[in-house]
């Protein structure tokens, strides 16, 4: 072992110093072939001075593919490690994000496969053998290297270990054999000759190499005499019967065979033209095998959808869960099904197994099918019940739906705040960020939960695709929540988001995700975000196939206002304009016609005086939330500012409502007022006249208004971002917000509405609230009662306190 110390400059970050990072090293050439495979293109990536700290081997933290580790900590139940495929069956899927296990051995190339004479070697210089001994040592290495080698994926098909029925639909490689021995291995391989024409022998051979160590497989399906065999298997493929196929394809599953090879080509032709005539078993488990193989099979799925869907009355409980976790493997949902699946799940609820529940849920989170409200509300009542005695991994996928559905489910989530913190420490890097994401996605605060993720993650952050940072990112910004360890926390990701940072050229989105996650924290490392704002990396975003403009936009704004001293790449203004408007658009549409900001936007021109004296808009067009501006003298009358027409000629009503003892009586003791609300109108529109005719409006220029035929206009809009507030004048933002502002349940703002409150102060506006807990009853009462509580916000002593 040798140590290696790693020591330089950390990205500007406000809060976050530099720091140097001790790290042990392995020697040997793995190590270097590692780094390339893990870091292709780092190079090139044109960021040269970015800093870029590696933890080569975390202490104390070393997590191989095992399953258990989503297990129970007392769960002693052996659990089966199969090769996980992030490759769809329906598709050619593949997560860029998860590290690749180094080949040991190399796969044939070619496509054809060449003759019997020609595949057979003129003379046995190379053995069977000897190429086990060649194996053996190819591993050694390799177990150097394992310990830092970690995937983050568990094992779907755990589920199938709770039914024997499950043995007949899947393809268990894990199946006890006798073991082959590499003498009778070569034998059977030097034998292939005579097997031409005889499709028994042929299968008999595959059946027999498939119980070969599992060391010896990549040295077989390399060697020209396999290729022979495969080839004898393509020649007399119709002339197997169906059961011998399928163990022809079982082999395959075994040796790893890879899933482009010409032989897996001719089964999979060969099932297609054979599933009519197949029954509902033998399709499951070849579909199964497809999985193993990690090969997509688009028509062989959809052959087998739509025979399930001809014998959906035939489906037993097995079979159904297997088709939902096969639907998920292969991406893809048969739109005609998902009624029927409902209807199943309802049927059967109380019969899963708690793994069966989750390997459905998982299915269905995979494909995209959404789920009715219902059946999601009744599972999650079963999985609150039961949480105790389900596994990690299960519960995941069920957050996993519960998240995809919306669903708020209080008493799964109170019961996982009580569950899931003991077990984070044995939990793999994406388990927790699947976690912290439900978390997050359904607003949902729970201090103990986010503790236990923040405290685990440092030691685990090197394990982290660039996709999980960034939702580890967001997570905790969109809950406006740092840790204890904050400085931890917040470093070490950062570090890793550098260290990831070629992902992001072709995952642009996760970037734009941590960066916001951190500008809701208020954290901006100026050399990423200087990376993400230039214009080759918006070009990336704008031609995503998601719709990164608001992204981007909130971005690019945050750090014009928060980061004065920024010297990077910042959004060009025409960009900047074109989102603006799309922001507008929307907000037209969907937020200023909102009926509890429309009734106070009402109200307050009432109560100020006319629609010149406030107005309905968005202050900052990048936070996509409206605010109800209003304009004060020192001396606490409103000022005029929002003119969209020309006000000559245009009488101003006068409908302001003063504060009367009356008024702040019933306003904070609740007594009955005497006055109706209508005599409190025109006692208020008495005084208001009293005081314009004293005194004129002074105007956002310093110009008064003597009345309201005045010549006199003030400009139509102010500056975009004021840079310091105008003398006597205070700027009101009025926050009239709903229950998607805050975290569920609670008074505590999200990580958006944060930003932009913080914001709008570092503008000069006085941020006023009118919550959704104080408006929202206040709508069902009388006018009277509605202009008081506007008044009082509006004209609070403590605004006229801060302008003084």
């Amino acid at each position: 072992m040798a140590t290696v110390l790693m020591c330089r400059r950390f990205p500007r970050l406000s809060r976050v110093a530099a720091f140097s990072t001790t790290a042990k090293a392995k020697r040997g050439s793995g190590k270097s072939k590692r780094g390339k495979q893990d870091h292709p293109g780092t190079a090139s990536t044109g960021t040269k001075s970015g800093a870029t700290i590696q933890l080569l081997n975390p202490q104390d933290y070393r997590v191989l593919y095992n399953p258990s580790a989503y297990a129970k900590g007392r769960a002693g139940s052996r659990q089966h490690v199969d090769r996980d495929s992030s490759q769809a069956l329906g598709d050619t899927f593949t997560d860029h994000g998860a590290m690749q296990a180094p080949q040991t051995f190399p796969t044939a190339s070619s496509r054809a496969l060449p003759p019997i004479r020609n595949a057979l070697p003129k003379h046995r210089s190379s053995t069977l053998l000897e190429q086990t001994i060649l194996a053996t040592l190819y591993k050694e290495e390799a177990e150097k290297e394992k310990w830092e080698m970690h995937d983050s994926k568990e094992d779907p098909r755990m589920f199938q270990k709770g039914r024997p029925e499950y043995r007949s639909l899947s393809c268990d490689s894990s199946e006890p054999a006798q073991t082959l021995s590499a003498e009778e291995g070569d034998s059977i391989l030097q034998s292939v000759a005579g097997c031409e024409g005889s499709p028994e022998i042929v299968t008999d051979y595959f059946h027999k190499l498939s119980r070969l160590p599992v060391e010896q497989h990549g040295a077989l399906v390399s060697d020209p005499r396999f290729s022979a065999l495969c080839h004898c298997a393509v020649t007399a493929i119709r002339l197997l019967s169906t059961p011998d196929l399928i163990r022809i394809l079982k082999a395959c599953v075994r040796l790893a065979v890879p899933p482009s090879h010409p032989l897996l080509d001719a089964c999979e032709g060969e099932f297609c033209r054979r599933a009519w005539d197949m029954g509902l078993e033998q399709l499951l488990l070849v579909a199964d095998c497809w999985r193993c193989l990690e090969r997509g099979v688009p028509s062989y799925l959809g052959i087998l959808f739509s025979y399930a869907n001809l014998h959906w009355k035939d489906l037993t409980l097995p079979q159904f869960v297997q088709l939902v976790y096969i639907i998920g493997e292969g991406r893809r949902s048969p739109a005609d099904l998902a009624q029927k699946v409902e209807s199943m799940i309802l049927k059967h609820l109380d019969s899963f197994t708690l793994e069966e529940l989750g390997a459905i849920c998982l299915g269905l989170f995979k494909s995209l099918t959404g789920m009715s409200d219902h059946v999601m509300r009744r599972i999650a009542d079963r999985v609150s019940l039961q949480m105790e005695d389900m596994s990690t991994y299960a519960l995941v996928n069920v957050l996993k739906m519960l998240r995809f559905t919306r669903m708020d489910h209080l008493p799964l989530m109170r019961e996982l705040g009580k569950v899931i913190p003991a077990r984070i420490p044995t939990t793999n890097i994406q388990g927790i960020m699947h976690i912290s994401l439900t978390y997050s996605s359904l607003h949902f605060f729970d201090e103990g939960v986010l503790a236990a993720v923040a405290t685990s993650l440092p030691s685990k952050v090197s394990y982290c695709r660039s996709k999980d940072a960034a939702k580890f990112l967001w997570s905790f910004g969109c809950l406006d929540y740092e840790p204890p360890n904050e400085q931890e926390f917040y470093s070490s990701l950062i570090k890793q988001i550098h260290r990831k940072l070629y992902e992001f050229r072709k995952f642009p989105e996760h970037l734009l995700t941590a960066l916001l996650g951190l500008a809701f924290v208020k954290r901006f490392p100026e050399e990423l975000i200087d990376f993400a704002l230039r214009e080759e990396f918006v070009q990336k975003t704008r031609d995503s196939r998601y719709d990164l403009h608001k992204d981007l936009f909130t971005l690019g704004k945050s750090v014009e206002i928060e980061c004065p001293t920024y010297q990077g790449s910042l959004l060009p203004p025409q960009l900047c304009q074109e989102f603006a408007e799309m922001a507008l658009s929307f907000a037209e549409q969907e937020i200023y016609i909102r009926p509890e900001i429309m009734e106070a936007m009402s109200l307050l021109e009432s109560m100020l005086g006319g629609p010149e004296y406030v107005k309905n808009h968005m202050i900052l067009p990048h936070t996509r939330s409206s605010d109800l501006e209003v304009r004060l003298a020192v001396d606490g009358h409103p000022i005029p500012f929002n003119f969209k027409d020309p006000v000559t000629g245009k009488k101003l009503k006068d409908m302001g409502v003063s504060l009367t003892d009356d008024l702040m009586s019933q306003l904070i003791k609740g007594r009955a007022h005497s006055q109706s609300p209508v005599e409190v109108e025109n006692e208020a529109r008495t005084l208001r006249q009293q005081r314009r005719d004293a005194a004129g409006t002074p105007c956002l220029g310093g110009t008064l208004i003597a009345d309201a035929k005045s010549p006199g206009r003030c400009p139509e809009s102010p500056p975009p971002f004021p840079v310091a507030q105008q003398p006597r004048e205070v700027r009101l933002a009025l926050q009239v917000s709903n229950r998607n502002h805050f975290c569920y349940g609670s008074k505590r703002l999200l990580g958006l509405h944060c930003l932009k409150r913080r914001q709008l102060r570092l503008l000069g506006y006085e941020v006023v609230e009118i919550p959704f807990w104080e408006w929202f009853p206040l709508l069902k009462r009388t006018r009277s009662e509605k202009l008081s509580y506007l008044h009082y916000k509006v004209f609070c002593p403590v605004l006229h306190a801060r302008a003084g």
